[in-house]
């Protein structure tokens, strides 16, 4: 199972969680191989180009959707290379800062952003992900600009943040929230429409910031290489969601605010291709660009 993100991020945890049942109800073990790189594009090429004998699956997340209207040359299509398997997984984007920074609040950070122009620097998992245009889509709501640190995956961009070479993360909450607990990073909000059972105590972004509307957040699904079997993705479809029903990879991601989905493979593809739609209006009205 490829997953085109740095170990100790979001995908990883999904991909080993789901990883364990896959391997006891298929009968075969499944090996996380964990490719970051280019936005992803690196470990996700590598799924699309795999031979379609099932023997190669990949955790891929919302940037599968954002590329394809941010890069204006991927050597995939995000579409018609890929065998949808299940949507497994969505989770809240959250915001945190490192506990000794002197906000406790988001009105508190953006309005300290705003009196340092462009010297606020804040981590995401690379260029283009949902946490960067999270992060993008909040400065263009409330007018602050701050310096963009990308880096190949969560887990390298919270560990300088806890470091203090960063000010601020906008990620999911699978890799953020052990960090919130253990009290070396403080939670500003959550990015979805509604609070998370898993730190019900965090505000979103909109009741936080008084910014109607705002909403962002990271889903992560399972896909095979397209023109894998039928028969092949439907004995895959049914052992993934088996895995993402099972009881206790139910609780341990709900503690961190996953929610688990088990799509359909054709619910998959619809609800890919509407993704694709709303986040390529999104970049071009915001004006964003892939790095150089």
């Amino acid at each position: 199972m490829i997953v085109p993100f740095s170990a100790g991020g979001a995908a990883d945890i999904i991909a080993r969680l789901m990883g364990v049942r896959l391997t006891e109800s298929l009968g075969q073990p499944i090996v996380i191989d964990t490719r970051p790189g280019g936005g992803t594009v690196l470990g996700t090429e590598i799924v699309a180009r795999a031979a379609p004998d099932g023997h190669t699956l990949g955790m891929l997340a919302t940037s599968l959707a954002l590329n394809t209207g941010l890069l204006s040359k991927i050597p995939y299509d995000s579409v018609k290379d890929f065998a949808p398997i299940t949507l497994a997984v969505d989770t809240p984007l959250i915001i945190v800062v490192p506990a000794a920074l002197s906000v406790k609040t988001l009105p508190e950070f953006i309005a300290l952003a705003k009196t340092k122009p462009n010297r606020i620097a804040y981590g995401s998992s690379g260029q283009g992900t949902s946490g960067h245009l999270a992060n993008e889509l909040l400065s263009f709501r409330t007018g602050i600009t701050m310096l963009h640190v990308p880096y190949k995956g969560a887990g390298p961009a919270l560990i300088d943040l806890i470091g203090g070479q960063v000010q601020m993360v906008c990620t999911s909450t699978l890799p953020a929230l052990p960090h919130v607990r253990s009290g070396q990073l403080r939670a500003l909000a959550v990015t979805t429409a509604a609070r998370t059972r898993a730190a019900p105590d965090v505000p979103t972004v909109a009741e936080a910031a008084s910014l109607p509307g705002y909403r962002a957040s990271t889903w992560y699904a399972l896909f095979a290489p397209a023109r894998t079997a039928p028969p092949i993705i439907a004995t895959l479809h049914r052992a993934s969601v088996q895995a993402l029903k099972n009881p206790s990879v139910v609780d341990q991601l709900a503690a961190q605010g996953g929610d688990p989905i088990a799509s359909t493979p054709d619910e998959l593809r619809k609800f890919l291709q509407s993704e694709i739609d709303v986040w390529t209006k999104v970049i071009k009205v915001a004006g964003i660009k892939p790095a150089n």
